[in-house]
C-alpha cells in the first residue's frame, strides 16, 4: 500500500531506515524526515569532539543528504505536538504534517534548572553538537590564559566530559582547573572495581572531584555548591542525567513517569499501532532499559522491518534487548576505561577498541 511515513528525528535508531529509504519511496510511500539539523552527531564520539580527538566531519551522519538521495523530503524542524486521533504532527516552525505511520527517535535532553541559567557559558551535553561549541569556548579562554571548567554529573557522561576537558587543554599545551561535581557519587550503581579505576583516572588527570555535593546555582563564572562553597568555572558543562522531551506527555500519548513514549516489543505504541519509536525517548514496556546508545543501535533493524511490515505486510519483528553490553569511557588522551562482563581494563588498548567500534559504526551507516 502507498501511504505517508514520517521519521521524527534522524538519530541512531533510524539509521537503518534512512539507509534503505528506497524500499519505501520506490513503492510509492511518501517519506518525510524531520530533524533539527542536517547532520546528526554520533553520541559515542561526543567526548572525543570535546577533547579534539575527532573533527566534526568525522563524527556525524549527513542525514539530510541521506534522505534526499533516496527520494525522501527533509524538513529542518521539530515536532511540537502530536494529534494521534487525526494522525497529524504539528511543527515548531508552523504548519502540520499528516502521516499514516510515524516513528520517533527524538533522543533525550539534559534538564537545566532556572537557577543555573545565569551562567555565562553553560553547555548541556545534549544535543551532541554542544560538545563542539564547548570545545570552542574552552579553547578561546585557554588561548587568553588560564581558565576553569566545571562539569556536573557523576555518571559516565560526567566522567568522560571532565576527562575530555583535560584532554583538550593538553592538546593545546595548557593546564586548566577542572572540577567534577558528582552529587550522587562517581558512577553510582556500577561495579566497585570500575569505580576505583574511574577515581584513579580522574586523579591521574588532575581533575578535582567533589562527591556528595550538588550544584545549587550558577551565575557569571561561578557555581554555588550545596556545601555553601563557591567555585570558579568559566565554562560549565551539564551531564546531570537525561530525560525524554515533553512531546509525548503533552500530546496525551501513553508515557512512563518521565514522559517517555510507551512501546511494546515491536517498538509500537500499544494504543496507536501506527506510532513507533526507538532510542532514549521510549519506555520499553517488557523491560525498562537504561538510556545507553547500544539499545538504539540494536533497534535499527527492528524499526526498519516493522515499518516495512506496516506498509507492505509481513510478520513484525520483536526487539530482544541484550542483557550485557560493553562500556567504554573515553578518557580524553588516547586512553579509555573498558568494562565487559566483569573484565576491566584501561589505557591505549581500551581506546583502540572503542575507537575501532565507533568508526566501524559510522562506516556501516554513512553513505
Amino acid at each position: 500500500m502507498a501511504g505517508r511515513l514520517v521519521l521524527v528525528g534522524a538519530g541512531h535508531a533510524h539509521l537503518a531506515v534512512l539507509r534503505r529509504l528506497e524500499v519505501f519511496t520506490s513503492r510509492g510511500v511518501r517519506v518525510t524526515v524531520v530533524g533539527p539539523a542536517p547532520v546528526h552527531y554520533y553520541s559515542g564520539m561526543g567526548p572525543g569532539l570535546l577533547a579534539g580527538t575527532y573533527r566534526p566531519e568525522q563524527a556525524g551522519f549527513p542525514v539530510r543528504d541521506m534522505a534526499l538521495r533516496r527520494g525522501a523530503q527533509f524538513l529542518e524542524d521539530r515536532v511540537a505536538a502530536v494529534d494521534p486521533e487525526s494522525r497529524v504532527l504539528h511543527l515548531a516552525g508552523g504548519g502540520s504534517l499528516p502521516y499514516d505511520a510515524v516513528s520517533f527517535n527524538v533522543g533525550s535532553l539534559v534538564p537545566v534548572s532556572p537557577d543555573w541559567a545565569g551562567h555565562g557559558a553553560l553547555f548541556p551535553v545534549k544535543p551532541i553538537e554542544n560538545f563542539i561549541a564547548a570545545r570552542q569556548a574552552i579553547g578561546r579562554r585557554l588561548a587568553a590564559g588560564k581558565t576553569t571548567v566545571g562539569v556536573v554529573g557523576g555518571g559516565p557522561a560526567g566522567l568522560e566530559t571532565a576527562c575530555a576537558a583535560r584532554g583538550l587543554a593538553r592538546r593545546l599545551g595548557r593546564q586548566p582547573e577542572v572540577t567534577l561535581v558528582a552529587g550522587g557519587g562517581l558512577l553510582p550503581g556500577f561495579p566497585p572495581g570500575l569505580r576505583r579505576r574511574a577515581h584513579a583516572a580522574l586523579a591521574a588527570r588532575g581533575v578535582r572531584l567533589r562527591e556528595r555535593e550538588r550544584l545549587l546555582a550558577a551565575r557569571g563564572e561561578e557555581a554555588l555548591l550545596s556545601s555553601g562553597e563557591r567555585i570558579s568555572c568559566a565554562v560549565l558543562l551539564l551531564a546531570v542525567g537525561v530525560r525524554p522531551p515533553p512531546l509525548f506527555r503533552d500530546s496525551g500519548l501513553p508515557t512512563d513517569s518521565e514522559g517517555a513514549l510507551r512501546v511494546n516489543r515491536y517498538l509500537q505504541a500499544p494504543s496507536h499501532p501506527e506510532i513507533f519509536g526507538g532510542g532514549d525517548c521510549i519506555h520499553f514496556t517488557p523491560r525498562p532499559l537504561p538510556r545507553v546508545g547500544v539499545y538504539a543501535v540494536r533497534q535499527n533493524p527492528v524499526l526498519f522491518a516493522n515499518l516495512r511490515a506496516f506498509f507492505f505486510g509481513g510478520e513484525p519483528v520483536a526487539f530482544r534487548p541484550q542483557r550485557h553490553f560493553l562500556l567504554a569511557f573515553h578518557l580524553g588522551d588516547g586512553r579509555a576505561l573498558v568494562h565487559w562482563r566483569g573484565w576491566i581494563f584501561d589505557g591505549r588498548p581500551g581506546f583502540w577498541l572503542k575507537d575501532r567500534l565507533d568508526r566501524d559504526f559510522l562506516r556501516r551507516f554513512r553513505d
